[in-house]
């Protein structure tokens, strides 16, 4: 009697120590080497709900394969198995066999659709709610110009980046929604502490907040190259050597000098939140904070980030027990054994 093939499992599902066949996207192939000089390639392949490494060595036996034939953004058929490393989070183990995807696979279960992560909520919708905000949050006629002509110039790459490569928000159109959602929080607290805080001279520039809340991850449309379903986006040259906060700040004085109404004071303390909004040098921040609006949009960004890491492992985790496996980003296991 001839033996039936394995039933295909989803990566997402696969717990440590499981050995199995499954679908997966090259998200990412990165060739490197040891101090020996020993080359390898860390790739990562995905579906919509979990990325896993996978090192391929020199002598490991599919190095030429890897080198020659892998190509991030294409669909494999694997067997292999799986497990979750201390440090470094999911990892594909002892790889027996890797094919590109057939047509006949789609019997088996194979949806391309499933390997694609994007944000719950419709973009146009977003985008068209966070200019909304915009008219009517901030008051100040040339700084709202400033903050839509922003918007419509990058809107294209601002509705459909993640807002970041593998920490918080990473599927596309991630970089809107936690913008969106940044800004509603601040305007809410700019609301709050202006009214709370009435010996303050001059008072909390709400629009400021505001527009800050818009621009801070602006720099992101230049820090990324142009999103490929499924892989994480590569950074530009000018990202990489520069980052987003610079990239930002850049946009916003370039523009701001273009269209040349603004006030010279709003532009500098707008450059300034850029900047420092989050807050430690070992975060990126090339400043402290000096402005109490930049404290107010720290919080609101840095709570708005957590909170959608922690909503993820929670959601995700597919262990027993009362707590997550370890986040590999939050470096810490999660209690989800909670009823209340």
């Amino acid at each position: 009697m001839s033996k039936s093939k394995p039933t295909p499992v989803p990566l997402h599902e696969l717990t440590p120590g499981q050995h199995a066949d499954f679908f997966a996207l090259l998200a990412e192939k990165t060739r490197g080497s040891t101090r020996e000089g020993k080359p390898y390639f860390l790739c990562r392949f995905r579906d919509a709900r979990r990325s896993a490494a996978f090192m391929v060595w020199q002598d490991g036996g599919c190095f030429e394969a890897c080198e020659s034939e892998w190509q991030v953004g294409q669909f494999y058929k694997l067997r292999a198995g799986y497990g979750e490393h201390e440090r470094y989070g999911p990892q594909l183990t002892e790889l027996q066999a890797i094919r590109p995807i057939a047509d006949a696979d789609r019997a088996d279960g194979f949806d391309p659709l499933a390997f694609v992560e994007h944000s719950r909520y419709d973009s146009a919708a977003m985008f068209a709610e966070l200019k909304t905000l915009a008219t009517t949050h901030i008051g100040d006629e040339p700084l709202r110009r400033l903050v839509l002509t922003l918007l419509d110039r990058h809107g294209e790459a601002f509705q459909s980046l993640p807002a970041t490569r593998d920490r918080f928000y990473t599927f596309p159109g991630g970089l809107l929604e936690h913008t969106l959602s940044v800004t509603r929080s601040c305007v809410q607290l700019a609301e709050r502490y202006t009214a709370h805080y009435t010996e303050l001279q001059p008072p909390l520039n709400r629009d400021l907040i505001v527009a800050a809340a818009m621009l801070h991850d602006i720099g992101r449309v230049l820090e990324f190259g142009i999103p490929v379903p499924g892989v994480s986006p590569a950074y530009t040259v000018e990202g990489r050597m520069v980052g987003h906060l610079i990239l930002g700040r850049d946009l916003v004085r370039d523009t701001a000098r273009e269209l040349g109404d603004i006030h010279p004071e709003l532009v500098q303390m707008l450059e300034h939140i850029i900047l420092s909004h989050l807050a430690l040098p070992e975060w990126g921040s090339p400043r402290l904070p000096l402005v109490p609006e930049c404290l107010i949009l720290h919080h609101a960004d840095d709570m708005d980030a957590k909170l959608e890491m922690y909503v993820r492992c929670l959601s995700r985790d597919r262990g027993e027990g009362p707590f997550t496996e370890r986040d590999p980003v939050l470096n810490r296991h999660l209690f989800k054994g909670r009823t209340v």
